[in-house]
C-alpha cells in the first residue's frame, strides 16, 4: 500500500524512530547524561575501628568506622565521584536534650572530616547541620514545652556549622528546616573567618514517609518514637511553598539548594531548576533506594537498570547533583 504524501513536518518524512535505531545514535542525541561527577555519596559513620555494620533496611549499605570510611572514600574519588556526605550514628550515652555533642570539636563527624581532608584531599566533604543524631528525643532542634523552638535551635546550628567548618568540611548542609537558619549560618561562618565554606540548603525537605531506613541507620527512630516532624518539615501537598523556601534560602546566602526526597518530588526539582539561577541538588532518599534494591532482590525488577533510570530522571528534571547510596556501584557501572 502506497504511503500518502506527507505534509511538511509530518510522517512519513519525519520518523522519530530513526535516531533510536542504533545505540551510537541514541547516545549521540541524548538530551541528558549521568556521570560520576553528578553523584554525591552519603555515608553513615560510627565510632570504632575496622567496623562495617550492615543496615538491615538498606541492602548494600553499612555504617563504617572512620578508617574504613577513608578507604572507601579513596575508591569513590578514583571512580570520579566528587563529594561525600557524612551522617553519624552517635552513641546513646552522648545524646542529650540540647545536642551538646554536636558542638564538641572532636566528635565523630569532625574526626571523619579531618581524616578525609588529610588522606583524600581531592574529595569534597559535606557535613550535615542538624541536631537529630545528637538529641535524646530525635528531633532536629531544641524542644521546649513539646515544640521545637526555632530561634534557639538556629543559635545552636550556627555553632555546629562553625565547628564543622573548623574541622575542614567544604560544605555545610543545614537539613533542619528552621526558619532563618541559612542567613544566620552564613553570618556565623563569615564571622568565624570561614567565608569560603559553602552552604547547601535543604530548602524543600518534606515530611516524608520515605525516611524510615535512614532513621534506622543513624539510630534516631527509637528516640523520635511516635512523634513526627511535620511542624518544621514541609507538607507533602505543597509546591508553591517550596518555591518560597528556596527563594528565601537563596536570598539568605545559600550556594546550592536541595529538594528531598527525590523521585516523588521531581516536579519540585523541575520547578526549582527552571525558576532559580542556583544549582539544584536532589536526594534519592533511603526509602527510595531500599524499594529499588528490595524489588531487585525479589526478582521483580532489574535493580541495576531501575537505579540508572531513576537517577537519570533526576538529571532530566534539572538536578545538577544527586545524593544516592548507590553512588559507588553506579559510578563503577558508568566507568565500565
Amino acid at each position: 500500500m502506497a504511503v500518502p504524501p506527507s505534509l511538511p513536518g509530518s510522517f512519513p518524512a519525519i520518523r522519530l524512530r530513526r535516531p533510536r535505531m542504533q545505540a551510537w545514535s541514541r547516545e549521540l542525541v541524548a538530551e541528558h547524561v549521568l556521570s560520576p561527577a553528578n553523584l554525591i555519596w552519603p555515608v553513615f559513620i560510627q565510632d570504632g575501628e575496622k567496623l562495617e555494620t550492615p543496615v538491615a533496611a538498606m541492602p548494600g549499605v553499612s555504617r563504617v568506622s572512620v578508617d574504613v570510611l577513608v578507604e572507601k572514600a579513596k575508591q569513590a574519588a578514583a571512580l570520579g565521584i566528587k563529594a561525600i556526605a557524612l551522617f553519624p550514628k552517635v552513641d546513646e550515652k552522648l545524646k542529650s536534650p540540647l545536642a551538646d555533642e554536636a558542638l564538641f570539636p572532636d566528635n565523630l563527624v569532625c574526626r571523619a572530616i579531618r581524616a578525609l581532608k588529610e588522606q583524600v584531599p581531592e574529595l569534597g566533604v559535606i557535613a550535615d547541620v542538624a541536631l537529630d543524631p545528637y538529641t535524646d528525643h530525635g528531633h532536629d532542634g531544641i524542644v521546649e514545652h513539646g515544640h521545637v523552638a526555632n530561634d534557639k535551635t538556629v543559635a545552636v546550628l550556627c555553632k555546629q556549622a562553625v565547628v564543622l567548618a573548623k574541622a575542614g568540611c567544604d560544605i555545610v548542609a543545614p537539613s533542619d528546616m528552621m526558619d532563618g537558619r541559612i542567613g544566620a549560618i552564613r553570618a556565623a561562618l563569615d564571622g568565624a573567618e570561614h567565608g569560603n565554606t559553602q552552604i547547601l540548603a535543604y530548602s524543600a525537605k518534606y515530611a516524608s514517609s520515605f525516611y524510615g531506613p535512614f532513621r534506622e541507620a543513624v539510630d534516631s527512630a527509637k528516640f523520635l518514637g511516635a512523634a513526627d516532624k511535620r511542624s518544621y518539615q514541609m507538607d507533602t501537598a505543597n509546591g508553591d511553598e517550596a518555591m518560597r523556601e528556596i527563594a528565601m534560602d537563596i536570598a539568605e546566602g545559600a550556594d546550592f539548594v536541595m529538594v528531598k526526597p527525590g523521585i516523588s518530588y521531581l516536579d519540585i526539582v523541575y520547578r526549582a531548576a527552571s525558576g532559580f539561577q542556583v544549582p539544584v541538588f536532589a536526594y534519592q532518599v533511603s526509602g527510595e533506594y531500599a524499594m529499588i534494591k528490595a524489588a531487585g532482590m525479589q526478582g521483580w525488577i532489574n535493580a541495576e537498570a531501575a537505579m540508572m533510570e531513576s537517577l537519570l530522571s533526576f538529571r532530566r528534571a534539572g538536578a545538577r547533583a544527586i545524593f544516592t547510596y548507590a553512588a559507588l556501584e553506579v559510578a563503577a557501572l558508568l566507568k565500565r
